[in-house]
């Protein structure tokens, strides 16, 4: 039972910023601009994070789930700064869209390897990971749901969830959740009767930069206790996670769960014994998610239900 705990829990530590992330692409999309810079946005939130928190642990020995909080709304900020650039090509220079985030994806990572360089010589960003929960009182005592949820967890899996939440609701149940719909399927139409296309656009790409920006810090937080300008891909992962969760925050959800337990799979297969006792190379399970990709990008792409206007620059002239 208790590898099924440590199975469970990793899972949702590599599935909840894959969450994150495709729920941030999922806006920008729907208001109508493809986001192909998640990698990028998720490796600068990471960088401006991991650097806030090494600052604080390094300056003023500070620790503890406020500095996590802290270093989570730096990052999105980040995140909605940087996602502005990508904003700024796609919506008003009427920019190739995937040219644009391509040119973002490059430019991150070479950035906070270069700033890391400056500021302490070395690329690699240290910190003390104090965040772990290792038992939450009461809860943890709860048979089953205890063990798998408030034991050895971070405060990041529950935000993560609550993000899902807020995206339903908002997505489904609010006037910007149904204005954000309209300009990603009909923009001329939804200009016709008021919305302020670009504005609304704009909101989409910023809410997917600070999503994205989140994600990357809390990719990070559970997994490691350095940042070497690096997401290991998640980004894209979080893409296929998007479209193979139609655009959709439910299936979305799913998806992620699905990504999260192949990475699981790809990471700790050596503590499972049945895994573990395979004649198969180690390098076989660190495939499997990426292997994954492929095949369900190309048995979901044909039925794909992505904004109809996603992608496409708006002309307020051809209304």
């Amino acid at each position: 039972m208790s590898t099924f705990y440590f199975l469970f829990q990793q899972t949702m530590f590599f599935s909840i910023p894959l969450l994150v992330v495709a729920l941030g692409g999922m806006f920008s999309e729907r208001s109508g601009v493809v986001n192909i810079a998640l990698e990028g946005i998720m490796i600068m939130g990471a960088f401006s994070g991991i650097f806030f928190i090494n600052a604080c642990q390094t300056n003023f020995a500070l620790n503890g789930q406020i500095l996590l909080i802290a270093a989570l709304c730096v990052s999105a900020l980040t995140g909605m700064v940087f996602s502005l650039l990508h904003a700024y090509a796609a919506i008003n220079m009427n920019a190739d869209q995937v040219i644009s985030g391509t040119a973002l994806n490059m430019f991150a990572p070479a950035f906070a390897i270069y700033v890391a360089r400056m500021i302490q010589t070395v690329q690699q960003i240290q910190f003390k990971n104090e965040f772990r929960f290792d038992f939450i009182p009461f809860l943890g005592k709860i048979p089953v749901i205890g063990p798998m949820f408030f034991q050895n967890t971070y405060l990041t899996t529950f935000l993560g969830l609550i993000i899902l939440g807020i995206s339903i609701v908002v997505l489904n149940k609010t006037r910007f959740g149904l204005r954000l719909r309209a300009c990603g399927e009909h923009p001329q139409a939804a200009d016709s009767v008021g919305i302020k296309v670009r504005w609304m656009r704009y909101a989409g790409v910023m809410i997917s930069g600070a999503l994205a920006g989140i994600g990357g810090l809390i990719f990070v937080i559970p997994t490691s206790t350095n940042f070497n300008a690096t997401v290991a891909g998640y980004g894209f992962l979080a893409l296929a996670v998007l479209i193979f969760g139609q655009w959709n925050p439910k299936r979305i959800f799913f998806a992620a769960l699905l990504f999260g337990v192949m990475k699981t799979l790809a990471a700790a297969y050596t503590g499972i014994p049945f895994l573990s006792n395979l004649p198969i190379p180690s390098y076989f399970y660190k495939m499997t998610p990426y292997i994954a990709t492929l095949i369900v990008l190309a048995f979901t792409s044909k039925n794909s239900q992505s904004p109809k206007a996603a992608g496409q620059p708006y002309d307020q002239a051809g209304r």
